[in-house]
């Protein structure tokens, strides 16, 4: 079986943030060292999805008007398909 090793990370939170956060944990009976680790899983993959998505459009910003924006044979391919479904649906 492997081991997972886990690293404790101390978070000062105000007065008004932990009281919520002992709440939540309260009403989910769920330990609130669970649900921050919830959180931050959370947004630490919003952050990778949106770093992605910032690559992908800087790259397409950068091809825009290419050879790599635009390939003659796979438009050229994909006008005949569409013409052949208008005539044969």
């Amino acid at each position: 079986m492997k081991t997972v090793t886990s690293h404790n990370f101390h978070v000062p939170l105000p007065t008004d943030v932990y009281s919520r956060l002992r709440s939540e944990a309260q009403r989910q009976r769920k330990p609130a060292t669970q649900l921050v680790k919830q959180a931050v899983e959370y947004w630490l993959e919003q952050q990778e999805k949106q770093a992605l998505h910032e690559e992908i459009a800087r790259y397409a910003a950068q091809s825009a008007g290419t050879a790599d924006d635009l390939d003659e044979s796979l438009e050229a391919a994909s006008l005949e398909h569409l013409s052949d479904t208008e005539k044969h649906p």
